[in-house]
């Protein structure tokens, strides 16, 4: 039954779950009009108060350890993987933002690829991250209790271990946006 569950899981992050890489084909208008940027979308608060799951994984050592045992200040955790130009696009950020938070911030990117460092690793040589050293879910252990079947996924949680909210897109962890967000934390 778990096999299911996790072929199920794996097939919906496949279909449904990183953005679509290539944007439609611009509709014929008689007049160019200039295109308003979108608004942000609103992060997700549905499972406010959630703790993190206890599921075990590897971390960036190669222990198995669980995200649970990082309480202390708040986590901020992203799911990503290999295929996933979204969370390629966002890796950066996400490290200058690890780098440039440290002292009050724990982040955490948790790869998602079920080859697990035998594809990451060479993936990383080309794209060295300087702070984030990521850790590998090669099971989806982490997808299925986060009831998440896209990627990028990124959930903060607060000092004691409660998710706050959690964001289904790529985003500029630099940005004004992303320190409004952050500052949620508590």
């Amino acid at each position: 039954m778990r096999r299911l569950a996790l072929a199920s899981l794996t097939l919906l992050a496949a279909l449904g779950g990183c953005h679509k890489q290539a944007a439609p084909a611009p509709q014929a208008q008689e007049a160019p009009t200039p295109a308003a940027a979108p608004a942000p979308a609103a992060p997700d608060m549905s499972l406010k108060g959630k703790p993190i799951p206890e599921a075990e994984i590897k971390n960036d050592q190669g222990a198995t350890a669980k995200l649970s045992d990082l309480k202390g200040k708040p986590l901020l955790v992203n799911l990503w993987a290999t295929w996933c130009v979204p969370c390629i696009k966002e890796l950066p950020t996400l490290d200058a933002l690890a780098a440039r938070d440290a002292a009050k911030l724990q982040v955490i990117v948790v790869n998602e690829d079920l080859e697990g460092p035998r594809v990451v690793t060479p993936f990383l040589q080309k794209r060295p991250l300087k702070t984030l050293k990521p850790w590998m879910d090669t099971g989806n252990a982490l997808m299925i209790p986060l009831k998440t079947a896209s990627l990028p996924t990124t959930i903060l949680y607060d000092a004691n271990g409660r998710e706050v909210w959690r964001v289904s897109r790529d985003m500029d962890w630099t940005s004004k946006e992303a320190a409004a967000l952050l500052a949620q934390a508590g």
